[in-house]
Parts: C-alpha cells; sequence; structure tokens
C-alpha cells in the first residue's frame, strides 16, 4: 500500500468549509476517502452520487430535505459528487444552516464539479487535487537507489495505483488498455455528450506523438478534418478531465518571445503509450525525449501542487528558436527547467534567456539529478 500526500484528511477538514477532492478516476480518491473512514472517531455519513435517490434528493434545493439528510452526523461524505444537479446549493445551504457539519465531496470531473460548487460555495471550501501516484509519495517507501531502478516502469506504465501494484508487464498492459477505454472512450464523451469518438481518440494519438512539441489548433484541425473551435473545446475537455496538461507561451520583455501556441503533457504516460500501443522499452524509442520531458514536468507539477505551489507555469521559446521546457513563474521568481535524458550531455542556459531574465534559475534535469528537482 502506498501512502498518499494526504492521507491525513482530518488536518484539511475544517467546519464552515467542504473539503473537495479532485482528481481522475481510479487515482485513488475513494480508497483515500475510505482509509480515513476506518479510523475516524467521528459519526459520519458516505453516499455517492451515482445514486439516483441521492441525486433526487441533494438536487431539489429543498432545505427542509437536505438539513434532513445530514441530521445527527458530524461528517458527510459525498463521493462522485459532480453526478448531481445542484450540488453546490445543497453544500451551501449544509454550510450555512449545519455549521457544525465537517463535509467531504470528490469528483473525477472537474469541469463538471467545479461548475456545480464554484460559485455557490466561494469562500466556504478547500480543494486539493490527488493526482496519479508521485514520486513524492513513493520515497516513502523506496530510496532514491529504488526509485531509480524502478524509473524505466514509470515511464512507460505511468503511476495509477492499480498499475504501480500490478506484478507483471502484462497485467499493467491490461489495466491501461481498460483504463483507457473505460475512460477516455466512454466517460468523456458522455460527459460532454460528444458523438464522434473517433475524432476524440485521433486527438489524443496527434498529442501523444508530439509531447513536448508544439501544438497549433489550426494544425490539429487540419490534421483531423475539423475546426479550430471544434479542437479548442476538445482539448478544453481533455484537460479538465485530467487526460493532459496544458502550457502556455511565457512572454514578458522581447517581442520576439513566441506567443499564441501550446504544449501539452500527459498527466500519466501510462495513458499516452497506451493511447498509441506503445509499451516497448525506453532504450529502443524514438520518444524518449518527449517521454522524459513529460515525465519531469508532471512529477514536478505534483510535488509542487501537494507543497502548495501558487505561482504559474509556462513555456518560453522565441522565433529563432531559443527555448526553456517549462519555467515557473512564483512570487516574482523565475525558474527555468530544461530536461535531458543523458546526464553527459552538456546544456546551458539560453543566453537571450539569461539576458533578458537576468535574475531567474535554470535548472538541467537529467537521470543523474532529477530527484533532487521532483522530491
Amino acid at each position: 500500500m502506498i501512502t498518499r500526500y494526504f492521507s491525513d484528511i482530518n488536518t484539511l477538514l475544517a467546519p464552515g468549509q467542504v473539503l473537495i477532492i479532485f482528481g481522475p478516476r481510479r487515482v485513488g480518491k475513494t480508497t483515500l476517502i475510505k482509509q480515513f473512514l476506518e479510523t475516524t472517531p467521528l459519526k459520519y455519513k458516505f453516499d455517492t452520487g451515482d445514486s439516483i435517490r441521492t441525486q433526487q434528493l441533494l438536487g431539489s434545493q429543498d432545505l427542509d430535505q437536505i438539513l434532513g439528510y445530514a441530521e445527527g452526523y458530524q461528517l458527510l461524505v459525498i463521493d462522485e459528487a459532480q453526478q448531481i444537479p445542484n450540488i453546490g446549493m445543497a453544500l451551501k445551504m449544509l454550510v450555512d444552516h449545519a455549521p457544525h457539519l465537517l463535509i467531504i465531496a470528490t469528483g473525477s470531473s472537474s469541469f463538471d464539479l467545479s461548475q456545480n460548487v464554484g460559485e455557490p460555495l466561494t469562500g466556504r471550501k478547500r480543494t486539493i487535487t490527488l493526482y496519479p501516484i508521485a514520486q513524492l509519495e513513493l520515497a516513502a517507501r523506496w530510496n532514491k537507489h529504488e526509485l531509480r531502478e524502478q524509473l524505466h516502469d514509470y515511464l512507460i506504465f505511468g503511476s495509477y495505483p492499480a498499475i504501480v501494484m500490478a506484478e507483471s508487464k502484462q497485467e499493467k498492459m491490461r489495466l491501461l488498455a481498460d483504463l483507457v477505454d473505460s475512460y477516455l472512450l466512454k466517460d468523456i464523451l458522455a460527459l460532454d455528450n460528444i458523438k464522434k469518438s473517433e475524432v476524440l481518440l485521433n486527438l489524443v494519438k496527434l498529442l501523444a506523438f508530439q509531447v513536448g512539441q508544439l501544438v497549433s489548433h489550426n494544425e490539429l484541425a487540419t490534421k483531423l478534418r475539423i475546426d479550430a473551435k471544434t479542437v479548442a473545446r476538445y482539448l478544453d475537455l481533455l484537460e479538465k478531465s485530467f487526460v493532459i496538461c496544458k502550457l502556455g507561451a511565457f512572454s514578458r520583455n522581447l517581442r520576439n518571445e513566441l506567443m499564441g501556441k501550446h504544449k501539452y503533457y500527459f498527466l500519466d504516460l501510462g495513458v499516452r503509450n497506451a493511447v498509441i500501443a506503445n509499451f516497448n522499452d525506453v532504450h529502443t524509442r524514438d520518444d524518449l525525449g518527449g517521454l522524459w520531458e513529460n515525465f519531469v514536468f508532471i512529477e514536478r507539477l505534483k510535488s509542487t501542487s501537494y507543497r502548495g505551489f501558487y505561482g504559474h507555469r509556462y513555456f518560453w521559446r522565441t522565433y529563432e528558436g531559443h527555448e526553456v521546457d517549462f519555467i515557473e513563474d512564483f512570487n516574482q521568481q523565475l525558474s527555468g527547467f530544461e530536461a535531458k535524458w543523458s546526464p553527459t550531455k552538456k546544456v546551458t542556459a539560453p543566453a537571450l534567456w539569461k539576458e533578458t531574465y537576468p535574475n531567474s534559475s535554470f535548472t538541467v534535469v537529467s537521470t543523474d539529478n532529477y530527484l533532487d528537482v521532483i522530491l
């Protein structure tokens, strides 16, 4: 069993404030909650948004019914809360009229749950995102030497909990195929009533082959034979459904700093590799550079997010081709990162980057030092 970063949920709870736990399906949200409930002395009620009865009751906006539903409990937990219409208003009623009640709501579809809870719960919620298992969490079980020995597995199969715990390569591939089929091709399509499943899958495949590269909506639209607005909508859907993560271009001082394009990383490399059906060993692949950049970015995102990073992330590139893979902008301090698999390859910060942002830092992340950067 891997101990998750937010395993001590009790420290995240407060009266008058709903704890919202976002994250993709099968990432361990329900397991995290149930482990907490096994040890809590609080009198609790656990329910799921998949229940039609619960949907009707909490979606009713009937104050008496909603208060009666939670009466007598110290803690209310609603799993898959995004399934409940007007869930934000129901939670607001509980916070306002039962201020002693502790509340947890989980959701696997951030765009759905956030739309339903965002405005009603302004000032009344705390939000955390649970990602596939982070190297930061694995470091509590394995030392750095052991993590390095397992690195190839994480690059190929990712780090969803069931995948990490699977014992064989064959089992990992089977689980990933099931995850992609049920999550990408069913859940996401159903969530936004998308009819053209083939188009969505082809879009994901195109992104998989362009990890770490600049992506143009117009170019994607041309290849898919759909309009750019539809591409933008699908990309937004994939991002809000925790499949991909978008990076915009950073520009502050130079006219020739690139704007208008994006880079996309996959939240989990196992999902990315399953989409293109490529589970070959890293040493035989021609996409190792992209895999490594994606891995470093996502693991850095996980660890900094868990520890409370409130800055912004970008990539930097000029029209002449000077570039930094990704940067973090926090408290007016810029930190640049360049991901290079080989520790023997000498890389220095672009001269124009140092000249334009002299107070910034620049770190080359290789297999030698990556754990120091992402833990």
